[in-house]
């Protein structure tokens, strides 16, 4: 877990200093006490200020990672804040205007229908913090059955359609032969729902996403999602996979998440022995995600 991992950290670099302290009193009474010849103490004392030297690197480096993954804990919990806190007040509104107005058949039933939209967002925000936990955890295991891949996409695009009220042509899937593939419904599911959400949400008002399916090799089929967006510089196209992660810049900040979709999609492509990549050729010339998976023997 998480928790655990930065606890080795702090306990490795506690074990670190502890040994410097060491190797420095062993200097000391072997140049005060023990009288050792001059080049001995001459190699102990490069020795010694290497291992300084090396500790204060490595603390260094140690501190510089704190401090960004305190800075990226701090925006994830803005982030996850607001999309709790948004829907949760749409919600509400509309119940007390329900419930203090007389309101037509009509009306409401755009009410309801907001309300719906809005739950399910508030749930896809909870279902991604939890689904985060539970891929942290050593000891849990995908529940593996054969899927038909195609299928699975389509009806991952007709969840996003009817998540983010897209018009028809917005998405576009073209199948290849019939894949099946061996894992966790679930799991690959909201990996490939996360790729289409998340092109979709960088798409600006008018998305044009393509989905289609391909062999990378006799072993594995690919899902590629491509989008026509703001496009990713070079640098950003592996950091982006990390937990909590955004690119920065002002879309970043205009565009609505918490940082975990692209995590939890590698997370999902390495615990079914297959990996996500993402490619782009610079800013203002869209983005292609691909999500690598085994085919079922």
């Amino acid at each position: 877990m998480v928790i655990a991992g930065r606890k080795k950290s702090i306990a490795f670099f506690i074990a670190l200093g502890a040994g410097l302290i060491l190797v420095i009193l062993t200097l000391y009474i072997g140049w005060v006490l023990l009288d050792w010849r001059k080049g001995i103490l001459l190699f102990l004392g490069i020795l010694m200020v290497m291992f300084i030297v090396a500790g204060v690197v490595l603390n260094t480096i140690f501190l510089v990672r704190e401090i960004r993954r305190n800075a990226q804990h701090d925006a994830f919990i803005n982030a996850v804040t607001h999309e709790l806190k948004t829907p949760v007040a749409s919600i509400r509104l509309y119940l007390q205007t329900l419930q203090t107005h007389v309101v037509d058949e009509a009306k409401r039933n755009e009410f309801y229908a907001i309300m719906l939209q809005d739950s399910d967002r508030l749930l896809n925000t909870i279902e991604q913090v939890l689904r985060t936990g539970r891929m942290g955890l050593s000891g849990a295991k995908p529940n593996r059955t054969r899927l038909d891949l195609n299928a699975l996409i389509e009806e991952c695009l007709l969840s996003s359609a009817q998540l983010h009220q897209l018009p028809a042509d917005a998405l576009h899937f073209t199948p290849g032969p019939a894949y099946t593939i061996f894992g966790d419904r679930e799991e690959i599911g909201a990996a490939i729902s996360n790729l289409i959400d998340n092109a979709v949400k960088y798409s600006g008002k008018t998305p044009r996403i393509s989905v289609h399916t391909q062999l990378a090799d006799e072993r594995n089929v690919c899902v590629r999602v491509r989008d026509q967006g703001p496009g990713i510089e070079k640098t950003e196209l592996t950091r982006i996979f990390g937990r909590f992660y955004r690119v920065p810049g002002q879309l970043a900040s205009r565009v609505k998440g918490t940082g975990l979709g692209l995590f939890i999609v590698r997370s999902v492509a390495k615990r079914h022995g297959g990996r996500a990549w993402a490619e782009s050729e610079g800013a203002g010339r869209g983005s292609t995600f691909v999500l690598q998976l085994p085919i079922a023997k």
